[in-house]
């Protein structure tokens, strides 16, 4: 089941569970525990609370959700910023596992997540961000579960500066944003005066992926995209459910475009799956061609995919956080 990234207020989203980034005593608190607290009934919560008495940093326990949208709240104790030195990242992670693992075992659908620890306690954004991603990411390609994590606004969200950073470049590299043929006439001009256009390395990549993409094509002239993505798991040896699970997608969706030789793949699902199989930059354009689509330099949602390509890095739940902090539309959910 996918993992999603929203900016909403966690007390309003509909889901089994949502987390309260709680504190030890199990008490009212400010930011995210103070108006889970105030939504929920505080009085309620309150008694719920002081019967279960305390919870270990690092632990969860659940109450009821009483007047919360959610049926329940799992409250999770995350640690208190001291510099990093004192355990804090095993603590946090410990926090995102065993509300997953509550979820797990109360049969639950669906949980939805604040970034745990990164209000009074002080846990770095982007380094709170980089565990829940991880942990949660770890968690749903071996469990089915809808998860969602919630973020109030865009200050509340970041990734790191320096990722952030050469993201920014390479987009700014590469983002067409005037008419083609304004493009056009801008290389004209540069051939005229006797600029490299493209190198004579490049041309000869670009002759090579030409001629790999035609091999492609006369081998398996007919192929429609589902027809190509079965083939390819087939023979990387790879399973529908770890596809399905690696794309961010659930299996019902899978389901439909395995029974489907003329499934009508939309972009985002084309390149989750692209991802999913772990294809180079090449070989993505090709799956991408039988769906009738192509990267394009004018959207800066392809060249970040594109980025990342490039990089080798095919972890999706890394992808969609790049793709939020960018305000982009996410892959597979």
């Amino acid at each position: 089941m996918p993992l999603r990234i929203i900016r909403d207020d966690i007390t309003r989203v509909k889901a089994d569970a949502i987390v309260n980034a709680a504190n030890s005593q199990l008490r009212a608190g400010g930011g995210v525990c103070g108006a889970i607290f105030a939504a929920a009934g505080e009085s309620e919560l309150s008694q719920a609370c002081r019967t279960i008495g305390h919870c270990p940093t690092g632990q969860a326990v659940i109450t009821p959700g009483f007047q919360l949208p959610a049926k329940s709240i799992i409250h999770a104790v995350g640690p208190v910023w001291q510099g990093g030195r004192h355990g804090e990242r095993e603590l946090l992670a410990s926090c995102y596992r065993a509300s997953l693992e509550l979820a797990l075992a109360h049969r639950m659908n669906s949980i939805a997540f604040p970034l745990i620890a990164t209000g009074i306690y002080g846990y770095p954004i982007a380094e709170a961000l980089q565990v829940a991603i991880g942990e949660i990411g770890s968690f749903l390609l071996e469990h089915d579960l809808t998860v969602t994590l919630v973020v109030y606004d865009k200050a509340s969200f970041a990734i790191s500066e320096k990722l952030f950073s050469s993201i920014a470049a390479y987009i700014d590299d590469r983002y067409l944003d005037d008419h083609p043929d304004d493009r056009r006439s801008r290389q004209m001009m540069a051939f005229e005066l006797n600029e490299s256009v493209a190198e004579p390395a490049d041309l000869m990549m670009s002759q090579v992926k030409a001629s790999r993409s035609l091999d492609d094509l006369v081998k398996h002239p007919d192929e429609t995209f589902s027809q190509m993505l079965l083939r390819l798991i087939d023979e990387k040896g790879l399973t529908d459910a770890i596809v399905y699970k690696r794309a961010n997608i659930d299996r019902r969706h899978f389901s439909k475009i395995r029974g489907d030789a003329q499934y009508q793949a939309k972009k985002a699902t084309a390149l989750a799956l692209a991802i999913a199989l772990e294809l180079n930059l090449d070989e993505t354009r090709d799956l991408l061609a039988r769906a009738g689509y192509a990267l394009s330099r004018s959207s800066k949602m392809d060249i970040i995919i594109e980025y990342f390509l490039t990089e080798g890095n095919h972890n999706i739940f890394e992808i969609n956080e790049a793709l939020f902090a960018f305000d982009q539309p996410l892959l597979g959910t």
